[in-house]
């Protein structure tokens, strides 16, 4: 046990280095998130209108966007707070809360592209099968597991968690409630959960990666197998939306986690995740409707005013 007072709210620093700053970034940020909200509210409403969108790669894609949705609404609200609010507080409870939503969706979202990845290589790779192997079943499963995975995942930790009391220094030097700084600030030894915490970073970011990747080597070497360029280039833009958001989101991850940690990484760190947790949910709806062909026909098809029939 750790001598001190037990302590109710934890104090989110964010970027006290940026004077003068705050409101301009709150104006962008703001912005940003309100761009985010309506581009994956959108492919979200395309989809479930148009009948041609209706199979199960944007079946997943919905995944993602409703994920993402509710992944920048857990951090930038208390964000923009940081910005305009000199003595950023939040309560235990709350900072629990925001932390499992937080991981849980982060968590889930991998698993997600992982399940698209899964997707793309049975499309490419056994394009005859596809429609008996990837029946409606099988497909609902394939979409609820990430969810259910990373919902485990996360709330056995979370068991853990809620029951520890906290003593030590409450200040978070951070944006969002991050599970090291909680543990910081326990009274009471926290090396299981710590454990677990490896353990699950190790089964979600390497194990979902090697798996996506070993899917795009056979897809890889499908497409390379088909004889004309024009259907190599054909076969690959299916895939190619996919492939983007998967490099943004790993790129930023195992640059974060694969740098030593020093004060000053520590910062760059805060800024790759200020990047990783509000512009990849924005770019995702214009990358899969910038190189999205049936994606920008919906979207034309639904932006095009009816045609007035005037009397004769």
């Amino acid at each position: 046990m750790r001598n001190g007072t037990t302590i109710t709210e934890f104090i989110l620093l964010g970027f006290p280095d940026i004077q003068g700053l705050q409101i301009p970034l709150f104006i962008v940020i703001f912005f940003i998130y309100i761009l985010t909200l309506a581009g994956n509210g959108l492919i979200i409403a395309i989809v479930w209108v148009e009948p041609r969108l209706q199979i199960p790669m944007y079946f997943f894609l919905c995944n993602l966007s409703f994920l993402e949705i509710w992944y920048t609404t857990t951090v930038i609200p208390k964000l923009l707070e940081t910005f305009v609010v000199a003595r950023t507080a939040i309560c235990i409870p709350c900072c629990l809360l925001q932390a499992f939503f937080h991981f849980f969706l982060g968590t889930t979202e991998f698993f997600i592209l992982t399940v698209m990845s899964f997707d793309r290589y049975l499309a490419i790779c056994k394009p005859l099968r596809y429609p008996t192997i990837m029946t409606t079943n099988l497909c609902l499963q394939l979409a609820l597991s990430p969810w259910l995975v990373g919902f485990t995942i996360v709330f056995c930790q979370m068991l853990l968690l809620i029951q520890l009391s906290f003593c030590g220094n409450n200040v978070i030097n951070h944006f969002y409630c991050d599970v090291g700084p909680i543990l910081k600030a326990a009274c009471s030894d926290t090396s299981i959960l710590e454990l677990l915490g490896l353990l699950a970073t190790v089964l979600v970011i390497p194990g979902s990666l090697l798996f996506t990747m070993i899917s795009y080597i056979y897809i890889l070497s499908t497409i390379l197998q088909i004889p004309s360029a024009t259907g190599r280039q054909k076969t690959f833009s299916t895939c190619a939306s996919h492939l983007t958001v998967v490099s943004l989101l790993y790129g930023a991850v195992l640059f974060m986690y694969l740098r030593p940690t020093t004060h000053s990484s520590f910062k760059i760190n805060k800024v790759v995740s200020v990047l990783n947790t509000i512009l990849t949910p924005l770019l995702n709806p214009f990358i899969y409707t910038i190189r999205n062909k049936e994606v920008k026909a919906a979207l034309r098809k639904a932006m095009a005013c009816p045609k007035t029939h005037h009397p004769q």
